[in-house]
Formats: structure tokens, sequence, C-alpha cells
């Protein structure tokens, strides 16, 4: 435990960390006070904090100065908070070496040298008229003082154009907005002169959107919507390289579109949309046909279990077993591999990367962010009821187990609408209803994450909300 005492106003507090914590203990539990700027005075409290959250820390003119996050409030979202004291054994020389001690293990494991830390040289995109309205000022009052406290240097600017002729030298690409803007960015980057070193500068989501969908799947349930956490990220995460979000046609579609007007209810305005849709319960004319490598769920589970354990699981096979309502069939552009169909009526389709499409909708909980597949979720037709009671642990993908949502896990699929109007929805943006076919390019494009793996964790649960039994 190596620790610091410092002084702040006469209070006096111990600093002292070890390797998963930071503390800030008063030294005199019973005769120390702090005082606020409005005079009234309270008993100085014992601190923890995760060495995750410290973001800096530093000595000048004979004082220690920490930065870092803290959980507050009903909803445990982080707050920028500081403690600052001046060294009371005056032994400067050693205060230093404790901050840069501090600073070290802070952000151990990010291969850079004290030297490096912090150092990053980030291109911020905000988009103002996301979700509701108030990324500028979110970005502003919360998540800029975190890079500013940590000493990275910020630029602006606007999406799709410097996307496309963005410098290479940047450490990364924070996106303020929701997941529509990150869709912009990465078709300006597949302009880029340079695509491939383009496609190297990793992104970091910070959620300021309606659905958020890759900062959940990123951060998690807790974290995925708190910009304080996601700012958080782009300090401290890794590089580790996702494919990006989503796909949908039919009824999923329709409640994106459908909803934007109401973009100022946040996430809320998608189960108003669903409860319309319910009503209204249209089909989805569509002819679809993948390269399927897998339809086992238990087996698709077992391989999410096994990959966030660290293990290796064997590669997802063909069932022996033949594919039921998927057809197999051959195609000349097909480039000679072997496709199969889907061939019953649905309701809708979706497909893509990462388990969350908002934070009320788990649709592909056993989707792996490095397998170089793509999870396919098909709806088939059921009733108004069964729809209505599938929306119930839909934010724990629950939904997952039910019969009628047909699972796949694919290298590409196709679709071709058979209806002359519809809605096709790609990464919250809405695209032309035409025929479309999506395979995987596998780590072309790069994302920060604090795991290796989806944050969210998908509880094994079937249909009726019970456990089921996991053979990892």
């Amino acid at each position: 435990m190596r620790q610091v005492l410092i002084d702040t106003s006469g209070v006096s507090s111990s600093l002292r960390f070890n390797e998963t914590s930071f503390f800030i203990e008063p030294t005199e539990l019973d005769g120390h006070k702090s005082s606020c700027c409005t005079g009234t005075h309270e008993e100085v409290k014992s601190t923890l904090v995760p060495l995750h959250n410290v973001i800096s820390a530093k000595f000048e003119t004979g004082a220690v100065e920490v930065q870092y996050l803290v959980r507050q409030g009903k909803e445990q979202r982080l707050k920028l908070a500081m403690t600052h004291g001046v060294v009371k054994d005056g032994d400067s020389t050693r205060a230093k070496e404790w901050c840069e001690a501090l600073l070290l293990d802070a952000y151990r494991g990010l291969s850079c040298s004290m030297a490096q830390i912090p150092s990053k040289n980030l291109k911020v995109l905000v988009n103002p008229y996301g979700g509701q309205g108030n990324a500028r000022e979110t970005y502003a009052s919360k998540v800029e003082p975190i890079f500013l406290a940590a000493g990275y240097t910020t630029h602006s600017g606007h999406a799709l154009e410097i996307a496309r002729e963005i410098k290479l030298g940047y450490d990364a690409l924070v996106i303020v907005s929701g997941d529509g803007l990150i869709h912009e960015v990465l078709n300006g980057i597949n302009q880029h002169e340079h695509r491939e070193k383009a496609f190297c500068i990793p992104i970091a989501p910070i959620p300021t959107g309606s659905g958020n969908a890759m900062s959940l799947n990123l951060l998690g349930p807790q974290d995925g919507l708190d910009v304080s956490a996601a700012a958080l990220n782009v300090l401290k995460g890794n590089r580790h390289r996702i494919s990006f979000m989503s796909q949908t046609i039919g009824l999923l579609a329709d409640i994106d579109i459908e909803t934007e007007h109401l973009r100022w209810m946040g996430d809320i305005r998608f189960i108003l949309g669903y409860l319309r849709a319910i009503i209204a319960r249209k089909s989805c004319p569509v002819e679809l046909s993948m390269k399927v490598v897998d339809q086992d769920k238990s087996r698709m589970m077992d391989a999410l279990y096994a990959g966030r354990a660290g293990a290796s699981p064997s590669p997802s096979s063909l069932p022996s077993s033949p594919l039921g309502d998927v057809k197999k069939y051959n195609n000349a552009s097909s480039s000679h591999e072997e496709w199969t169909r889907f061939e019953k009526p649905i309701l809708w389709m979706s497909a893509g990367q990462g388990p969350f499409l908002s934070r009320t909708f788990m649709q592909f909980p056993v989707s792996l962010a490095d397998d170089g597949l793509i999870d396919v979720s098909i709806q088939e037709i059921i009733s108004r009821r069964n729809l209505l009671r599938a929306m119930d642990g839909a934010e724990e993908g629950r939904t997952y187990w039910i019969n009628s949502n047909r699972y796949f896990k694919a290298t590409a699929y196709r679709a071709r609408p058979l209806a002359p109007k519809g809605t096709i929805v790609v990464d919250g943006e809405q695209v032309p209803f035409e025929e479309f076919q999506v395979d995987v390019l596998h780590k072309l494009g790069t994302f920060l994450s604090p795991n290796p793996y989806y944050a969210p964790e998908f509880v094994v649960r079937d249909a009726q909300g019970k456990s089921r039994r996991t053979s990892v």
C-alpha cells in the first residue's frame, strides 16, 4: 500500500492505492470536518475508487491533485470528481513519484509508458440533432471536461466529409451521437484514400442518440447510456476489432422509422412503436437466403459462455439434421458456395453484431465480437397475444428461446423484398427498399472497448423466465 498524506483547508487525508483501488481516507475520523462554499460542514468520509476510474494524478507547487470518476445518484452514473491538497510531509520528490506510480497503475495494460500517459489525440464528431437534441450540451458539460482533465487534445468537426479525409494520426474517433452517425462515419472512412489505414483508427461512441445500441454492446446495460462511462472508455479502452451493428426489414424497421418524430422520448419510443405495430401485425414478404454456420441455440449459447471464460470454443458446424424450413439451393452468382433459403412467412428479419438493438431489446444475446459471423434473427408470424408476451424479458434476451424466433449464425445473407413498398434500416438509418446482400468483412473496423467481448451478460433463461443449465 503506497500512500501520501495531504492537507485540504485544515482537513487531513491519506491517499493510497493498491492493484485494484484508490482510497481517500480521513486521518482523524472524529476531529476533522470539511467545509464547502456555503459554509456548512460535513464529516469527511472514506472513498474507494476503482483504479480503472482514476484519470489523472499530478504534483504541482507542493500539492497533489487526483481526478477520477465516481458513481452517484439513483442510477449510479459516473461523475468527474477531484481530491486536492498540500503534501503534509513536504517531501516533493516522494509525492511526485507517488503520482507517477498511481498513474502508471491506473493505465496499466494499455501498452504505454509514463511519458505517453495520457497522450491520445482525439477527433470528436458531435451530432446536435441526434436523439433528444442535447448532444452538444452533454459533450461540453460532461464529456469534454473528462478528456481535458486527462490532458487529451480534442478537435471537433462534421461527419462523412471529415471521415473521408481524416488524418491518420488520430488515436480515436469519438462519435457524440447515436448509431446513425457511426454508420455515416464508417461509410466516409470507406471512401478514404488510405481506407485500410483509416479503418485502423478506433471508434468510440458517446451515447446521445435514441437507441445507442453500439455503446450498450461495448459497455453493458449499466454504463452503456452513461456518457461519463463512455468518456472513460475513450481514455482506458483497448482496441478490439468488431463489425458494426444491424440491418432490419419488416416490423422492426417500421418501428424505427415511424417513431422518428418521438426521438425526444429516448428509447421509450421503441416500446410505444412496438405496441402500435402489434395492432397492425403486418407481414414482411421477403425472400431470405443465408450461408448458415449454426442454428443450434444451446450450442451457440455454450460458445458465448466459453468465449467470455477465455476458452477457445470449437468452430460451429452445420447440424447433422436437416435445416427444416431452411432449404438449400445453388446460385450462379454465389461463387459456387452453398446458400440456404428460409421459406416461412415472417414479421421481420434482423441481422447484426452486438447484443442490443436498444436498451429495451437484446436482439442478439449470443453475438460474439470477433467470430467473423453475423447473427440473423427471423420472427415467424405469431398471434398478437404472443407478440405482447414477447415483451417480457426482451431487455434480457429472453426472446432468444421463443421457438418462433428462428436464430442463425451466418457468414453472409441476402434479402429480396417481394412487396413494392416497405422499410429497410441499416444501423438506425433508412436505406432504399431494394434487394441487398450482406457479407462479413472480418476485422475491418476498430472500436475502443474495455473488454475483448461484448459487455452485456446473457442471463440464461427460457421464454418463461426459468433458468437454463449450461455445460460451460
